[in-house]
């Protein structure tokens, strides 16, 4: 998650307590006057609930700002899952005696004052002082996929313009380029930028290193195209990268004690997945066994870590023939081969659950990049550069791809899913593992994605 969803998310728990100062909820105060004990629980709960449902409502996206129809049709889905959760906590939990048409004006009254912060957020980001302006040197593809990205990403960045350098072919409308490399300096502080973005496919000989470093020394920041790229994004420009850019680039590197603490994170997610979902595996049994002729389980042999195999389990949700006439292919949108229970679980994801044994084995991890059949990894492997890369860490149930990018079914979907992978295996922390896990409930709770 972005600084700027950050903010939104922030800028919703504020509003939700503002509006309990403005519409006070019977029960808040105690008989002095003061805030009772309960008060405060349920000040709390008011506060962190909305946001809650919000999140899981998809309204902090990284995506462009949504339509004006859309934020309110999110706002009133996320704020009846609030009325609900919160009526069961403050009368099942709390001692605060609250109505529920006193519970139903504050959520209105909050909102309304939410829609108004979300709709006009994105305004805000283009105030003087608050955008970030963007030089770019550089006029070929690459700076072109800098231009493209910034607009169809939420942040605070605004492109100033472009820098074009002698000898380099332009592919940017001659509007948009507002100098050459020696107007680098003057260019930078009258436009007022604050960073320079370097995207050029040659530095070698063509770029000002002076002048760049004069900016720099002048209080502009400066990077380079792939990592702002991957900054804003949250994956990896893979056509653009060289191995050297791997080599020296920050992440990349697991220490032993983080595999440790990983390894402890997915014994103990995948025990607790088991105890929690024990009672509906024989029932998922018993529908896929009714529903047609087959094993329940379904084994397949998958690429994991250091390329090795080992074979994956999941529920059966295609006829025990789907392969027999084509060989190995990846499934398709409503493809005829799935069951009619399996178009269920496959939607629900409820078909991954026997991968948590794959888990305790230690085949795969809790969060990581999916696992991939050998036949497809042969030919990717040929196709995508860097693409056996991904193997270089256990492969998950979850992972950033899945929560980033719907499922991937052809050659580019399998590029721009190991965009994601790179970047996760890149900058692995407990933080990103802990917002893949977050992401994951949303895509179940909301079936998306499945096929």
């Amino acid at each position: 998650m972005s600084k700027t969803l950050i903010i939104l998310l922030v800028g919703d728990f504020l509003l939700a307590l503002l509006t309990n100062s403005c519409f006070l909820l019977p029960g808040i105060q105690s008989g002095g006057g003061e805030i009772s004990t309960a008060g405060v629980l349920s000040l709390s709960a008011f506060a962190s609930v909305p946001v809650l449902t919000t999140y899981f409502s998809g309204l902090y996206s990284d995506d462009k700002g949504f339509q004006v129809k859309e934020i309110l049709l999110r706002i009133a889905a996320s704020l009846s899952a609030a009325y609900i959760l919160l009526l069961l906590i403050f009368h099942l939990f709390l001692s605060a005696t609250i109505t529920p048409e006193s519970l139903l004006l504050v959520l209105a009254a909050f909102g309304v004052f939410q829609f108004i912060w979300h709709n006009r957020f994105f305004l805000l980001l283009r105030i003087p002082g608050v955008a970030r302006k963007v030089l770019v040197i550089g006029v070929g593809p690459q700076a072109l996929n800098i231009e493209k990205m910034l607009w169809e990403t939420n942040h605070n960045f605004v492109l100033a313009g472009f820098i074009q350098l002698a000898g380099e072919a332009s592919v940017i409308p001659a509007a948009h380029i507002l100098g050459q490399g020696e107007d680098l300096v003057e260019t930078a502080i009258r436009e007022r930028i604050h960073k320079i973005v370097v995207s050029l496919s040659e530095r070698r000989g063509v770029l000002p290193v002076r002048d760049v470093l004069k900016c720099k020394l002048n209080g502009i920041a400066v990077v380079d195209g792939l990592s702002f790229y991957e900054q804003v994004t949250g994956k990896l420009m893979i056509e653009n990268i060289n191995p050297s850019w791997f080599i020296f680039s920050d992440g990349f590197r697991m220490s032993p004690f983080m595999h440790f603490y990983k390894r402890g994170f997915d014994l103990l997610f995948a025990l607790f997945g088991i105890l929690i979902f024990l009672p509906l595996l024989p029932l998922l049994a018993l529908l896929i066994r009714l529903d047609s002729p087959g094993p329940v389980l379904f084994r397949q042999t998958r690429v994991g870590e250091k390329d090795r195999h080992f074979t994956l389990y999941k529920f059966r949700t295609m006829r025990e023939d789907a392969e027999r006439l084509t060989g190995a292919v990846w499934a398709q949108k409503d493809d005829p081969r799935v069951t009619s229970v399996g178009r269920i679980i496959r939607k629900t994801r409820l078909d991954e659950l026997p991968q948590l044994f794959n888990v305790l084995k230690g085949d795969m991890s809790f969060v990581g990049p999916r696992p991939e059949r050998p036949e497809f990894v042969d030919a990717l492997m040929e196709k995508i550069p860097y693409y056996s890369s991904r193997h270089c860490v256990k492969p998950g149930i979850t992972g950033w791809a899945q929560v980033r990018y719907p499922y991937g079914a052809s050659e580019e979907d399998a590029l721009e899913k190991l965009r994601y992978d790179l970047y996760y295996i890149k900058n692995y922390s407990l933080w990103l593992e802990f917002l893949i896990i977050l992401e994951t409930v949303k895509v179940v709770l909301f079936a998306k994605g499945g096929r």
